[in-house]
């Protein structure tokens, strides 16, 4: 079958299947979602999934996304998880509030957001369109300039998600941790979770979204997330995702921000067949700060795909962009790092690194950094390096009677390190350790 064909065909499928889910609603057809929904659905009709022949896609077949009709899990039957299921998936040792969404639906049952500081809206979404639909409505669909046919599903179909908002002055201490459990053993699920996360001025709070999957069917994660920081506001997400193997991800995330605001993304990928990060930060005010990490881990066939988007809008701000991967068996990743400056955007600091270790001989990456700068009075600097462990240093530390497992073990928790130590949280960076060693089935230190 074509890339056309395809194309034509998963479109109808998702097109012909909307009034089922639409009937399906319960009342919220009524809601301002659903003007977006029905919006999103329309342009659907006339938008193509991404080919290869796309620039933005040349490196990334989504073929593979588009063979199988997912159905809508708002329409599905239920998969049941207990509170064994999420506590052998949540991050320990550190106190945080917790979020709990099953396929992409809000558990209230086994959540805990007791104790909220004043002036902090957080929950799901869909309760809150019900509850508060005017603090929900100020900012969905706000930061959506660039639309594809991927984030369009995600509008059409979006029935439920994250929602974080801090008021002027408040700083939530502890870090929100939302477990996503995603997947059935009998149904092949489309999962569209949509996140917002606002910051007033002066406020502050973190955000951890844990991804994990069930065995059984494939399923696809389409997620759309939107970014508000106000003056001097500061939001960090932790963004760790361990899908189950024969599961598709795809994530656009669109983050505003105004001066002297600072936000911060940890990306983190294990899991997943076909994995698709966009992450785009757009500096609004004097003096904000962009800052974007990242770890990626393939191993057997896995394709990860990373691309982010840095546009510097205003003069005095910094951006900071450090991914690094690892690639084991015939697994194939992909960076494509952008940066902007604008012609009045003078005293840009705009720094980019892309660093990947192929451990074997069929592993591959597509490394594409890229500057684009308007401004004269500048510092920006972009780079990209693909190699393997370094045999000067292992040959060094086995002649010192280290194992040579352990040496190369040893070579990687230094080569991680560089990300992995920027997490600050340190109960959740030593299990983040422990889960690069087990996926890349190495020696642990």
């Amino acid at each position: 079958m074509t890339n056309s064909s395809k194309n034509i065909d998963v479109r109808n499928w998702y097109l012909s299947g909307f009034k089922d889910f639409e009937s399906k609603l319960n009342g919220e057809s009524e809601s301002y979602l659903h003007l977006i929904r029905k919006l999103a659905f329309e342009k659907l009709g006339n938008t193509e999934f991404p080919t290869m022949k796309n620039e933005e896609w040349k490196y990334t077949n989504v073929n593979p996304v588009l063979e199988t009709n997912y159905i809508p899990a708002f329409i599905s039957e239920k998969t049941v998880i207990t509170a064994d299921d999420v506590n052998e998936r949540i991050y320990t040792g550190f106190d945080c509030y917790k979020m709990v969404f099953i396929n992409g639906e809000y558990s209230e049952e086994l959540s805990d957001m007791e104790n909220l500081p004043e002036g902090v809206t957080a929950g799901s979404i869909r309760k809150l369109l019900k509850e508060q639909p005017e603090i929900v409505e100020k900012y969905i669909g706000k930061n959506l300039y660039k639309e594809n046919a991927f984030n369009l599903l995600n509008s059409a179909y979006a029935t439920d998600g994250i929602f974080v908002h801090a008021a002027k002055g408040v700083v939530v201490e502890k870090p929100i941790q939302v477990v996503y459990i995603n997947g059935s053993k009998d149904q092949n699920l489309l999962i569209t979770p949509r996140n917002i996360f606002a910051a007033d001025e002066n406020a502050e709070f973190s955000v951890i979204t844990n991804h994990s999957g069930i065995e059984g069917k494939s399923y696809f994660t389409n997620i759309v997330t939107e970014g508000f920081l106000q003056k001097d506001a500061k939001i960090k997400v932790y963004k760790l995702q361990n899908e189950a193997d024969n599961a598709y991800h795809i994530e656009r995330a669109e983050v505003d921000l105004k001066e002297t605001s600072i936000f911060s993304h940890y990306n983190i990928t294990f899991g997943g067949s076909l994995v698709r990060n966009d992450i785009n930060t757009e500096l609004n005010g004097e003096y904000c700060e962009s800052n974007l990490y990242g770890l990626y881990f393939g191993s057997t066939d896995q394709h990860i795909d990373n691309h982010s988007l840095v546009k510097h809008m205003s003069p005095n701000c910094e951006s900071n962009e450090l991914y690094k991967g690892i690639l084991d068996d015939s697994s194939r990743g992909v960076f494509n790092g952008k940066i902007y400056v604008r012609k009045d955007a003078q005293k840009t600091n705009a720094y980019q690194s892309n660093k990947t270790i192929l451990l074997s001989d069929d592993a591959r990456i597509d490394t594409k950094p890229q500057l684009e700068i308007y401004a004269d009075d500048v510092k920006c600097s972009h780079g990209a390096t693909i190699g393997h462990l370094d045999d000067t240093a292992y040959f060094y530390i086995i002649s010192r009677g280290v194992p040579a497992e352990l040496a190369k073990s040893m070579l990687i928790r230094a080569f991680v390190d560089d990300v992995v130590g920027k997490i600050n949280i340190e109960p959740l960076r030593e299990q983040i350790n422990h889960q690069i060693f087990e996926h890349l089935h190495r020696v642990e230190i």
